[in-house]
């Protein structure tokens, strides 16, 4: 059996064990050696089935201690919505020149919102943004005609959440730099957003299983009775 790599070795915390959130954040803390803040992430396994429509859970919500990383906002929008969405931030925008831009390989952007007069213009991205999972959407807040706030609250803590195919949402929640506090206060919000998020077609337990991991550090199972304790 290969001999595991001094970083494995050295990971501690019973991980085969269910801790309380507040044990969990302070283990995945403790291993997140790393030599650059590594991102905390939370998975949530829900009892859905995401090939149904009515078991689709998919939406945004502010983290009340922010991401820890900086957003870049891409905002196809025109004349006063531009100049809108700039005053608030937003690192590129434009409308038929950012749109050829994309399609021409540009992606140095990690949120996209557009106006909802430019869709027409959008949807010319769909093959190019959707599978990265940045197509605007105004179920998530990014079709609208409020670019400004949109802009805000995405370099604010705003993340938007989908459940993928195996029924899993990941998501980041803050850096191992977080105070416990911090990150025990946006996993609640996530895990608060996505009750509420919670489809017609849901049957049975609902919220199945959390896990917390860092970037570079082993994952530890969470009580999901925990998360609002």
């Amino acid at each position: 059996m290969p001999k595991q790599p001094k970083r494995i070795q050295a990971w501690t915390g019973d991980r085969d064990a269910t801790h309380a959130l507040t044990e969990a954040v302070k283990l995945v803390k403790a291993n997140a050696k790393a030599k650059f803040d590594e991102s905390i992430e939370i998975a949530v396994n829900l009892g859905v089935d995401p090939r149904h429509a009515d078991q689709q859970v998919r939406g945004v919500v502010s983290l009340p201690s922010g991401t820890g990383r900086d957003v870049r906002v891409a905002v196809i929008a025109k004349d006063a919505k531009a100049a809108e969405a700039t005053a608030a931030g937003a690192e590129v925008v434009g409308a038929e020149d950012l749109v050829e831009r994309i399609q021409g390989g540009f992606m140095d952007f990690d949120r996209v919102i557009a106006t909802p007069d430019m869709m027409a213009l959008v949807g010319r991205l769909g093959k190019i943004l959707g599978p990265r999972g940045l197509m605007p959407n105004p179920r998530v807040g990014t079709v609208t005609p409020n670019v400004g706030q949109a802009v805000k609250d995405a370099k604010g803590g705003a993340i938007e959440f989908r459940v993928e195919k195996e029924g899993i949402v990941h998501a980041g929640i803050g850096k191992a730099s977080f105070t416990d506090d911090a990150l025990l206060a946006n996993a609640r919000a996530l895990v608060d957003a996505l009750n509420k998020a919670k489809p017609s077609g849901a049957k049975g337990t609902y919220v199945k299983r959390i896990s917390l991991s860092s970037t570079m550090g082993p994952g530890f199972k969470v009580d999901t009775a925990s998360i609002t304790a």
